[in-house]
């Protein structure tokens, strides 16, 4: 079960939804790896869940409260001292990256307005939650990260904050002229340079592997049973060399993706999960139509299919 992209840009549309301008309530540590944020806004209540577990990072809300320690962790503390009644200005994913960022406005010890940024990275083994201030650094993280443990980036107070580049990845939202134009707000310093129809068929003719394959490790976001869906909808084999694809089923591949993403851009989620018999096999943001023959069990949120 794929926990990407596309489902984080679910769970970014029903955060907004329910979170944008409401204020921190409440702020604990229920694991070491884990906050529970207890928001209020528009007269309502939310928890909302934040796990950097190694083997299950998720985000979602819930109405589910968790017992925490007697004593509140150094980070859990450090986020009271900050954003005690701060304000969620924003919440946003850069391109179709596995990371949510929550800017925050609160007051300082000095009844200054000041500015600071949440960042959860949901990546398997190396999920975190990262606080940072308005210049994008570090000022504390639930999992620190030395230079020993990755050469790729260090995740201690005081360092900057990047989005660590270890794959060539395109962002698959620069097909959307909707994204590139900015009307579909990103985050700073984001390269929004359009790609086109030719763009694609270039990145897809480089990879000489089977087509599914080529689509999920060229554009990120995408999962390997996202790519197949793609190849499915354009009644394409999934295993046919990209490379050998002709120009027909590139267009349709082309075509395909872009209507995937322009429900992605509109917020034209369905999410659900998909049983074999009893026993849930997958779930997704989007319609699975390559499992026919499974039973599909529709959700109002995505939060109902993560909790």
């Amino acid at each position: 079960m794929a926990f990407d992209g596309i489902t984080i840009a679910n769970i970014v549309s029903e955060l907004r939804k329910s979170l944008s301008g409401g204020r921190i309530y409440k702020i604990a540590q229920p694991e070491s790896d884990e906050l529970m944020l207890t928001i209020k806004n528009n007269g309502s209540q939310y928890r909302l869940l934040l796990s950097a577990d190694a083997s299950l990072p998720l985000v979602y809300l819930t109405q589910t409260n968790k017992p925490s320690p007697m004593t509140a962790p150094g980070f859990c503390m450090l986020l009271r001292k900050h954003l005690q009644n701060a304000r969620i200005v924003t919440i946003a994913q850069p391109g179709l990256e596995r990371i949510i960022q929550l800017e925050l406005e609160h007051l300082n010890e000095l009844g200054d307005l000041c500015r600071k940024k949440l960042i959860i990275e949901v990546m398997g083994k190396h999920s975190n939650i990262i606080f940072c201030d308005d210049k994008n650094m570090i000022i504390d993280s639930i999992k620190h990260i030395s230079g020993m443990v990755s050469s790729v980036r260090e995740v201690l107070p005081g360092r900057n904050y990047f989005i660590p580049q270890t794959q060539n990845k395109w962002n698959p939202l620069r097909f959307c002229p909707e994204y590139t134009s900015g009307k579909i707000t990103g985050v700073a310093g984001e390269d929004n340079e359009a790609l086109d129809y030719i763009s694609f068929c270039e990145h897809m003719r480089a990879r000489p592997m089977p087509a599914y394959k080529a689509l999920y490790s060229s554009y990120t976001g995408l999962s390997p049973i996202m790519a197949q869906e793609i190849c499915y909808r354009s009644r394409i084999d999934a295993d046919m060399p990209a490379n050998a694809l002709e120009n027909d089923a590139l267009r349709s591949l082309y075509n395909t993706l872009c209507g995937m993403l322009r429900q992605i851009i509109t917020d034209d989620f369905s999410p659900s999960i998909l049983y074999n018999g009893r026993e849930p096999v997958e779930f997704a943001a989007l319609p699975l139509t390559l499992y026919e023959d499974k039973t599909v069990k529709n959700f109002d949120s995505i939060s109902a299919v993560l909790e």
